[in-house]
């Protein structure tokens, strides 16, 4: 809903289309701030996506610079932090404040963002149910999108995903931990997302080694390998990393991954590296259309970073981190959610902020993160 008084102009049809098409046929040359290409596989990694409006129906400045870098790449994987609305559609599982569904053309926004691969194990996915859930793998299917974390059985959940790139075979194996409700999980005879559940001092030690068979499968196919978390068992204080997911994540190396990846928490958490391979432990919201009260929310949930990480035989050769400011408030006011928590680069002050937020917390674990002020570089040790 918009203001009444203040209401955001509608970009007709055929001037969308105009603009998407535009982004589609950016240059694939990356912007002057980020390196040149080089050989291996380069690969961007995002905060999670809460899109639940179509974002492209209204172009800003951040959006062409972000389509740009993350298109730059050769793959680019988020989360889908929505389900998708179709015929299939179930009564809501949730309060209306913290229901995330979205229509199928969120999915065409993120494509012309760049992003070719969602990870769909999450505790939203079930929010309009079992139907939701189908729908969402229909409409991921119908836009050639690659998508790993749920399925039609518990198989097919938990089972690498892959794409295929020019550069080489990207895998994603999925799993979600923490608030998925009765139902929502998937089993041998019902669809669902790929759920680890909870455990005194972790996970489900059976849950843990059906991920790791999944990722020593996907690193003999694959030429690099993600393994992904969307965790809600959070530590008391949020930015803060369990010692359990720090040992998960290393686990997930052991077996084969070339880096790990977490969401779920709203805000960046610290990074690290193991046996060469980047832990990101919590990248935050790339999109964040909460609709939650303004102020409910504190600064850190606002910024993200954008990873541009470069793997050669599935080993990370660089990482740059670039920071990114979502908007809190949409630009038809506090009532504008359309608009609300899209994403720009960030200015050079909030860049040196979530920098140094992200250097603090990265610092616990014994990480130092090179940065100066503008961007962060991580290197294989």
């Amino acid at each position: 809903m918009r203001l009444p008084h203040s209401p955001t102009p509608r970009v007709p049809r055929d001037q969308r289309r105009r603009v998407l098409l535009g982004i589609a046929t950016l240059p694939m040359a990356p912007l002057a701030v980020t390196r040149a290409r080089t050989s291996g596989f380069s690969l961007a990694l995002i905060g999670q996506c809460l899109i639940r409006h179509d974002l492209c129906a209204q172009p800003w400045p951040g959006l062409a610079p972000l389509a740009r870098r993350l298109r730059a790449n050769d793959a680019c994987f988020s989360d889908l932090e929505v389900a998708i609305r179709g015929p299939r559609e179930g009564a809501p599982t949730r309060d209306p404040g913290t229901l995330h569904t979205a229509a199928p053309v969120v999915l065409d926004c993120l494509r012309a963002f760049g992003v070719g691969f969602l990870a769909t194990s999450n505790n939203h996915a079930f929010d309009i149910g079992t139907g939701g859930i189908l729908d969402t793998i229909d409409a991921l299917r119908a836009r050639e999108l690659a998508f790993a974390g749920s399925g039609r059985t518990l198989a097919e959940a938990a089972a690498p995903a892959y794409q295929l790139t020019t550069a080489g075979r990207l895998a994603v194996v999925a799993a979600a931990a923490g608030k998925i409700r009765d139902g929502g999980a998937a089993t041998d005879a019902r669809p669902g997302v790929h759920e680890l559940r909870s455990a005194e001092g972790g996970l489900d030690a059976g849950d843990v080694e059906r991920m790791l068979e999944s990722l020593r499968l996907a690193a003999r196919e694959a030429d690099v390998v993600i393994a992904y978390l969307h965790n809600h068992l959070w530590a008391e204080e949020i930015s803060d990393t369990p010692d359990w997911q720090r040992s998960f994540a290393r686990r997930c190396v052991d077996a084969g991954a070339s880096v790990f990846v977490a969401h779920g928490t709203p805000l960046l958490q610290g990074l690290e590296l193991y046996r060469g391979a980047p832990l990101f432990h919590g990248l935050g919201s790339f999109i964040f259309q909460t609709r939650k009260p303004v102020g409910v929310y504190g600064e850190p949930n606002w910024e993200s970073l954008v990873a541009e990480c470069r793997f050669e035989r599935g080993r990370l050769m660089e990482a740059q981190l670039t920071p990114v400011a979502l908007a809190p408030v949409g630009i038809g006011g506090p009532d504008d959610y359309d608009t609300r928590g899209r994403p720009s680069p960030a200015s050079s002050s909030q860049a040196r902020e979530t920098l140094g937020r992200v250097a603090g917390l990265s610092q616990r674990f014994g990480y130092r993160l090179r940065h100066d002020g503008a961007r962060a570089t991580l290197r294989a040790e």
